[in-house]
């Protein structure tokens, strides 16, 4: 396959799975502001810091409100990261291989594109966010069941669910980050009914309340870590994502787990490796933000590995390194 092939197919669900992610972040933090104590103060910063783009959004808007913060994300052409942008991104990757994908899978992502660009224009999607940001999530999907169902699952469709399971996994450890970001009105909270409150919040916007509640039952936050971070079994944990990512990677290199032929197949199977075997309390030991702040670093360096082994130019002639040649 054309690495320009594979690279837009790659990205173009990447961006999907981005904008996804973004309308599940804002959800959540819906969700945490209606349940917290009268007189507590609405946070949405913390949603700018989690995703990283604070720099630019200070540049834009400076301060921090319910209507700034919600424009930054959703529709601001400027970030790269909001919503209307992944979106575009992801038309105009479907555009560059459109003979190569299902007429099925183009036509979902360009009518995804055109609701919420159409949004945007008119003002839309304020008056009822809640359902709004659930549409968002429900295209996404409706997209990845498209692509399960009209694609042949070969190589193309190992790069797209590669790029998928990575940009979950990475924002998964995100919305997780939100609960550390979204401060309790005081300490004396945490433990406390508002505090479990927050955590069952945090389930639903990962769309794992009712898979919790049927493996761990009541709320505890260190089983809510353990689910999201450490499952196997449920598809947004980090590490179920993460085996799937493995799998597609070695569809595409032909390599057996255990070994490795190029960067980015070690440092994928590194990051795996070190989350079959580590445990809840050895995660919380170290702190959890800087846990899941060092596995977002691991996993975007898997994307940059990744981007050197299969998708950069070279010139002709020049190999791509392997172990063998490292």
């Amino acid at each position: 396959m054309l690495s320009r092939v594979a690279d837009s197919i790659y990205w173009m669900n990447r961006y999907i799975e981005r904008a996804e992610n973004v309308a599940r972040f804002i959800d959540a933090n819906f969700h945490m502001i209606l349940d917290l104590p009268v007189g507590a103060a609405e946070q949405w910063l913390p949603l700018v810091n989690t995703t990283g783009d604070h720099e630019l959004f200070d540049e834009l808007y400076g301060k921090a409100s319910r209507d700034n913060v919600i424009q930054f994300l959703t529709f601001d052409r400027n970030n790269p990261n909001s919503i209307l942008s992944c979106l575009r991104s992801a038309r105009e990757n479907a555009r560059s291989v459109r003979e190569y994908i299902s007429s099925e899978m183009w036509q979902q992502v360009n009518t995804f594109y055109l609701t919420v660009n159409e949004a945007a224009q008119q003002g839309l999607g304020m008056d009822l966010p809640h359902q709004f940001f659930v549409d968002i999530m429900t295209a996404s999907h409706l997209f990845v069941g498209v692509t399960e169902s009209t694609m042949s699952h070969g190589e193309g469709w190992h790069f797209g669910r590669l790029g998928r399971m990575l940009e979950r996994a990475d924002k998964t450890s995100r919305i997780l980050d939100v609960k550390y970001f979204v401060l309790l009105p005081s300490v004396d909270y945490v433990g406390s009914p508002f505090d479990n409150i927050l955590w069952a919040a945090l389930l639903r916007s990962a769309s794992a309340f009712e898979m919790y509640r049927k493996r761990h039952g009541r709320i505890d936050p260190e089983k809510i870590v353990d689910f999201l971070v450490l499952d196997q079994k449920f598809p947004r944990a980090i590490h179920s994502c993460l085996i799937a990512a493995e799998i597609s990677m070695r569809n595409i290199t032909g390599t057996p787990r255990g070994s490795f032929s190029n960067r980015a197949d070690q440092a994928l199977g590194k990051l795996l490796a070190d989350m079959d075997y580590i445990t809840i309390e050895e995660i919380l030991s170290q702190g959890l933000h800087e846990y899941l702040d060092a596995t977002q670093t691991r996993i975007n360096n898997v994307g940059n590995a990744i981007f050197e082994t299969f998708f950069a130019l070279r010139p002709v002639g020049e190999p791509v390194r392997t172990k063998e040649a490292e």
